[in-house]
């Protein structure tokens, strides 16, 4: 990467203060991380916990200058920039080539359901183009046609510099199409910053992320999802959505009437209008009715059965269908990637000989948690909703009370456990959704150790209960304290809690 070219590039958003002696200069390597700095590199000084032994440590691995926003006392030239991760963003696209310029974008937001529309998206896009289709979810990042391309996620929305490299991989690898998910973070952080969508949707929004750690209000929280409509070609807005009119008036300012395209149960905001059919606790069919059909899109006119169960579900699934329509798939792949997705974590089940169903989730936050409990409720109208949960600690304070809100609603017991404490003390946490929980309704138990509680609520359960263990889904450790502790994840456990039940053999 030559320097003349990333100052022209940060120039032209205004982002340069000085750069002192660098322009002659060119960079091999670029890197955040002092660690991983080597040989006549660009090393980049970000986050609000950097220390300037960071750097220092980096010009011993090979750092030749720096990108910072403050200048530091260092034997190597720094360019200083107002926004140091606005600049990064732009830095990481220079660095890998643009990649996003090789490969058809659809990104993902909301505060529910981004996991799973990702899956199903990436899956009718899959069987479109084989061995084409990336996707950077939560759970799973795909970068390649080979089992190696595919690895755990550790953020929703990856730092910029390690998204774009990611994305890079993915055009080496031959892929022509990604799919990913967008949270509100990585607006809030600048993490794809300069990065333009071919297809942005706009799942829902209820509050959440709303904290000391997080975004300051709802507000901010809505305003930074809404800028995925504003760096997108076609948006793609579900009506049924909290502010609908406001996410609208968003992708009007930067796309024509006939790249907005919006759908949901509402057939007067709809231009493609979602009614159910048949549903079961496994899978469900629907019908997408023309409302104001988008000449671009074209006729959606069907019905579509997918292999995930609840109405949200079917929500997402159009979503996907829109979005892969847009990329060029054919019918007969939205019909096949619609019918064979699975979304680990997402509405796993295990039933028991005498303990009942036990539903495992990765609903946490009240919207989520609040639909998952809603469905389950309306199909078993005869059985008890036995629920083990916990909070993240560190942010999203705001869920807390949401829990309690959706046990209040569904639940007759709760076990209330950890959940990625973070740096809280899981028991305060704990004690605060109790604070909120109707006793007359709902019997609490706190029980902090998240096997311990899992176990407890199964072995309480019999055939007339339904067990609901939200938060974690797949997840294979708990963040305490900074440290990713390992966990065995909720399936693995409360597999282990049947098998070690006399009654269960």
């Amino acid at each position: 990467m030559k320097a003349d070219e990333l100052l022209t590039l940060l120039e032209e958003h205004n982002l340069v203060v000085s750069s002192g002696d660098v322009a002659s200069m060119s960079f091999d390597s670029l890197e955040y991380d002092s660690r991983q700095m080597t040989a006549n590199g660009l090393f980049i000084c970000k986050g609000k916990t950097f220390k300037p032994e960071y750097l220092d440590a980096a010009i011993k691995n090979g750092a030749t200058a720096y990108l910072a926003e403050k200048e530091y006392d260092v034997a190597v030239p720094g360019i200083i920039v107002s926004d140091i991760r606005k600049a990064m963003s732009l830095a990481a696209q220079l660095f890998f080539d643009f990649p996003q310029n090789h490969l058809f974008i659809v990104g993902i937001t909301g505060t529910k359901g981004k996991t799973t529309t990702t899956y199903l998206t990436r899956n009718i896009l899959a069987h479109a183009f084989p061995g084409k289709a990336a996707m950077f979810s939560t759970i799973d990042r795909i970068v390649g046609p080979k089992p190696t391309d595919q690895f755990k996620a550790h953020l929703t929305t990856a730092e910029s510099l390690d998204l774009f490299k990611e994305m890079r991989e993915t055009v080496d690898n031959g892929m022509k199409y990604l799919v990913m998910e967008v949270a509100s973070q990585a607006y809030l952080l600048n993490r794809v910053y300069g990065l333009k969508f071919n297809v942005g949707i706009f799942l829902d929004i209820t509050p959440d992320h709303i904290g000391v750690n997080e975004h300051t209000s709802y507000a901010n929280y809505l305003f930074c999802k809404q800028q995925l409509m504003l760096n997108s070609d076609f948006n793609v807005i579900c009506s049924d959505t909290n502010n609908f009119e406001d996410v609208l008036s968003a992708a009007k300012v930067s796309s024509a009437p006939d790249h907005i395209i919006t759908y949901g149960t509402d057939r007067e905001k709809s231009d493609y209008t979602i009614v159910s059919k048949e549903m079961t606790l496994t899978d469900s069919v629907f019908s997408i009715l023309p409302g104001h059909e988008n000449p671009i899109v074209g006729d959606l006119a069907d019905d579509y059965a997918v292999s995930l169960p609840g109405d949200f579900n079917e929500a997402n699934s159009t979503a996907a269908i829109i979005a892969a329509t847009l990329a060029g798939a054919a019918s007969e792949d939205i019909h096949y990637g619609l019918a064979n997705t699975t979304v680990p974590g997402r509405m796993q089940f295990i039933t028991s000989k005498n303990h009942g169903t036990i539903y495992i989730d990765y609903a946490h936050d009240w919207g989520s948690m609040n639909a998952l409990m809603n469905f389950l409720s309306s199909q078993f109208t005869d059985k008890r909703i036995i629920a083990v949960l916990g909070s993240t600690g560190d942010k999203g304070e705001d869920r807390r009370e949401g829990f309690a809100q959706a046990l209040n609603d569904y639940a007759d017991i709760a076990f209330l456990t950890a959940d990625d404490p973070g740096h809280e003390d899981p028991e305060d946490i704990a004690k605060e959704i109790d604070s909120h929980i109707d006793h007359n309704k709902v019997q609490t138990h706190i029980v902090i150790d998240r096997e311990e509680a899992i176990a407890a609520a199964i072995k309480m359960a019999t055939n007339d209960d339904l067990v609901v263990i939200a938060g974690k889904g797949e997840d294979k450790y708990q963040k305490i304290n900074g440290v990713d502790t390992p966990y065995p994840s909720d399936p693995v456990v409360a597999q282990r809690v049947l098998d070690t039940l006399p009654d269960e053999k």
